[in-house]
């Protein structure tokens, strides 16, 4: 890129593109934010790139990231890349979310009114940078054309910063003490006036994660307090889905939201469930043809935050990588398509394209889920014994008869620990995407219920579900379900899994406690994936009751989420039996 020098004033970077640094966007409550301008040098009006991100509009991410600035100018774009209000350069208090969509529709509105620019404003970029798009696109901004939303969700409460019920703590710590507070220190020592000694105990945090981790109350965990991130207690302090949460929801807003947009997802991604709403609440409810039609969808092999091959310690091949499906020119024909006009462009030859694992290829599809999915039951089996890899569990598309029900005890001291999965943001704390799940499958308190080796290949591409007969000691806990692939060595490749809080048992509604003893039918929501259970693999499931640090721990006592202290064991009981079928539903492609 050469030298580019500070200041107002435009300068040259080559010969055909200007850059304007630290341009002033002054936002309707009078607060002044900055923004970055790449466009080029010949003076005309150019449809507008915008991204406006809370992790530096300088750094080399925000700049070649999700669509490279320089080359996009050089392609006859303006790119402006902004910072949101309270980061980095910008004026103003940062708090997630409440603020980017009357910011993101000023300083769209802002772009638009340019002396280079041509009226029409595309929005693009990953994670917190997606969700500046869809709530921008919530006001309905008129200059708002098109978005490129990568790796983000559809809701902030459920598969944001809870999910089945469950406090999404290792995301929700890891992110709010690295990037949002550790990364804006300069900004926010400034405003709240902070000495140098806080900044270490911040740094003393975030490299030692597992204690906060295990911090209780998780209310009282001192990390983030002192203004540093209020909004993390407060996430903390709205379990339920209620006004706090409500304003700020997509999937609640689609059938306003009138734009196009290509969603672009991973299935080892911690919004994934997200992305995939976005589409198929989009194509459904969008506010015109135009939104409705013009949604598409590409899911790779992808975790948050890596563009490469590998997912965890799986590689699935260099044609698996973001650079060799070439996102960055797909993300410009698309722009081209609806900024341009030119509708010889297309991002993918139908409305999605998927990375199927397994076979580790790439292929267009119709529509989400596929219609030719048959959505297939595959029951939980044992004589009582499926504790660990060593137990009798079994799994199989026949119905049980009467089989004795699994136990195992529950104690919130000595949690199930995460291995991999759709995680972020610490890649020492919080390693995301696939791990081999024997060593979690080695312990008591985790069945696990497993197909013989197939005879041949079986697709499983769509969302994926289960429905637990269980009952428990306590008058609240968790159960989780994991999907696995074992191959014929046994390494068993995480795909997907999930979690239910049992006083959240019942989707956006109050909690309600269940009664000790009594039998009750949870459902699981494990999201979606796309994989080819090769022959002489084994599709497995896993049951237990504690994900931890991914998801917050269960303490069995039914207290306030936050504030519990104390904890007791609980004993778990799963059913499967004639009556009470206890069971994965795997949606399987024939070929």
């Amino acid at each position: 890129m050469g030298n580019i020098a500070a200041g107002r004033d435009f300068i040259t970077v080559n010969k055909s593109i200007l850059f304007d640094q630290n341009l002033e966007v002054t936002m309707r409550d009078g607060t002044k934010t900055y923004a970055d301008v790449f466009r080029p040098a010949v003076d005309g009006k150019y449809p507008v790139l915008m991204t406006r991100t809370p992790y530096d509009k300088s750094s080399a991410a925000s700049r070649s990231g999700a669509l490279d600035a320089i080359n996009a100018a050089s392609q006859g774009y303006a790119v402006v890349i902004q910072d949101v209000r309270g980061r980095y350069s910008s004026e103003g208090e940062f708090y997630t979310f409440v603020n980017e969509t009357d910011d993101g529709a000023d300083s769209i509105e802002w772009a638009a009114e340019q002396s280079w620019s041509s009226g029409k404003v595309g929005m693009y970029g990953a994670s917190y940078v997606g969700a500046t798009q869809w709530l921008a696109a919530k006001s309905e901004t008129p200059s708002l054309t098109a978005i490129v939303p990568t790796v983000t969700a559809s809701d902030y409460h459920e598969g944001w910063a809870w999910q089945g019920g469950a406090f999404e703590l290792g995301f929700n710590l890891s992110w709010s003490v690295g990037s949002l507070a550790h990364g804006n220190w300069n900004n926010l020592s400034r405003q709240l006036k902070l000495e140098n000694s806080m900044l270490e105990k911040l740094i003393s945090s975030k490299d030692n994660l597992n204690p906060e981790f295990q911090h209780l109350p998780l209310s009282e965990m001192q990390a983030l307090k002192n203004g540093l991130a209020p909004y993390y207690y407060d996430w903390l302090s709205h379990p339920e889905y209620d006004q706090y949460w409500q304003a700020l929801s997509i999937q609640d807003s689609h059938d306003k939201i009138q734009i196009p947009a290509l969603n672009i997802g991973g299935w080892h991604d911690i919004f994934q469930g997200g992305t995939i709403k976005n589409f198929t609440g989009m194509k459904k409810f969008g506010a015109n043809a135009s939104a409705r039609d013009g949604q598409r969808l590409l899911i790779g092999p992808w975790v948050h935050g890596n563009t490469g091959t590998l997912a965890g310690s799986y590689n699935y091949g260099t044609m698996s990588s973001r650079d060799k499906e070439n996102i960055h020119g797909r993300t410009l024909s698309f722009f081209d398509k609806w900024l341009k006009g030119d509708i010889t462009k297309e991002p993918i030859e139908k409305s999605v394209r998927i990375f199927v694992m397994g076979i580790n290829e790439w292929r267009d599809e119709d529509e989400w889920p596929l219609n030719r999915a048959i959505d297939t039951k595959f029951y939980l089996h044992s004589s009582g014994g499926a504790n660990s890899l060593r137990g009798d569990g079994s799994l199989s598309q026949v119905t049980p008869d009467n089989e004795p029900p699994d136990s195992y005890h529950y104690n919130p001291q000595f949690p199930v620990p995460t291995s991999g999965g759709g995680l972020c943001c610490d890649d020492v704390f919080m390693q995301n995407g696939v791990f081999d799940q024997r060593p979690i499958e080695e312990r008591s308190d985790v069945l696990v219920y497993s197909t013989p080796p197939l005879e041949k290949p079986i697709e499983v591409t769509g969302p994926i579900s289960v429905s637990l007969f269980a009952s428990t000691t306590a008058k609240d806990t968790d159960f989780t379900a994991k999907l696995v692939d074992v191959d014929t060595k046994g390494f068993a490749r995480n795909l997907t899994d999930g979690i239910i809080r049992a006083r959240f048992r019942q989707p956006r509604q109050p909690a309600s406690f269940v009664k000790p003893g009594e039998i009750i039918e949870y459902s699981i929501d494990l999201w979606s994936t796309s994989n080819v259970f090769l022959k002489g693999h084994q599709i497995r499931l896993e049951i237990s009751s504690s994900n931890f640090p991914r998801f917050d721990r269960n303490l069995n006592t039914g207290g306030e989420i936050g504030s519990e202290l104390e904890f007791v064991s609980a004993l778990q009981t799963v059913h499967h039996s004639s009556e009470l079928r206890s069971h994965v539903t795997l949606p399987i492609v024939d070929h």
